[in-house]
């Protein structure tokens, strides 16, 4: 792979990295890509690593110039591939770890909400959904994947509110697992995907998929309906 997204495998776990040079803003190509990766994962049948290859940065999110723009199938095909990702990464038969050591913007934030293990980093940043913040309608899609994964408790000041959220109050609000300090990851990284590679893929492929159809079904039918409100 070359571009924003690099991939690497060994031992079993597709190392995909996120990096466009900047700050990861999450573009239809970007996107696309990321899609090709995960795909190439599959087809190697291997768990998936996915992790940012900049420094305090996860991802900036989805690039808001066609999603404040007239231009509506702009608009649509960025949200359309960030539905892809979504839904590639939900519905991946092996287990998906990602590690966040920085800000976490959507569609960033959305990609920690459809991975299976989610690793924080202790840190200055932050992660959430600032949609209503900036102007943008939080679309529907998004809205089935924060109510599937973002704790209740905190669902309603992290969609309706745009609260973006500390590493200790992502781990509070479901974005993240755990977290670990710098010179932990690797560590942290080995341990998770130690513990994960010993799971029975079949069992855990029929377990994840039964328990995520209604909700990627629902991210589905959002895709085919309508991707940003009207009103």
């Amino acid at each position: 792979m070359t571009g924003a997204v690099s991939y690497f495998h060994e031992n079993g776990v597709a190392t995909i990295t996120i990096d466009d040079g900047k700050v990861n803003v999450m573009t239809t190509d970007l996107l696309d890509e990321l899609c090709r990766s995960i795909a190439q994962a599959r087809d190697d049948r291997s768990m998936i690593l996915l992790r940012s290859g900049r420094e305090k940065i996860f991802s900036a999110g989805f690039d808001v110039k066609p999603l404040t723009s007239r231009d509506a199938e702009a608009s649509r095909a960025l949200l359309q591939a960030g539905i892809n990702a979504i839904l590639a990464l939900l519905e991946y038969p092996y287990p998906v770890v990602s590690l966040c050591a920085g800000h976490a913007y959507p569609m960033g934030a959305f990609l920690l909400l459809a991975s299976d293990a989610r690793i924080g980093v202790h840190g200055e940043y932050r992660v959430g959904m600032n949609e209503v913040a900036i102007g943008i309608a939080v679309p529907d899609f998004a809205l089935h994947l924060a109510g599937y994964r973002v704790a209740p408790t905190w669902l309603h000041r992290v969609v309706a509110l745009g609260r973006m959220l500390n590493p200790q109050e992502a781990v509070e609000a479901g974005f993240l697992d755990m977290l670990v300090p710098p010179e932990r990851v690797e560590t942290a990284l080995d341990q998770t995907i130690g513990h994960l590679a010993g799971l029975n893929m079949a069992a855990h492929a029929s377990t994840k998929n039964r328990m995520r159809a209604n909700v990627a079904e629902a991210i589905r039918t959002a895709g085919r309906d309508r991707l940003l409100p009207t009103g």
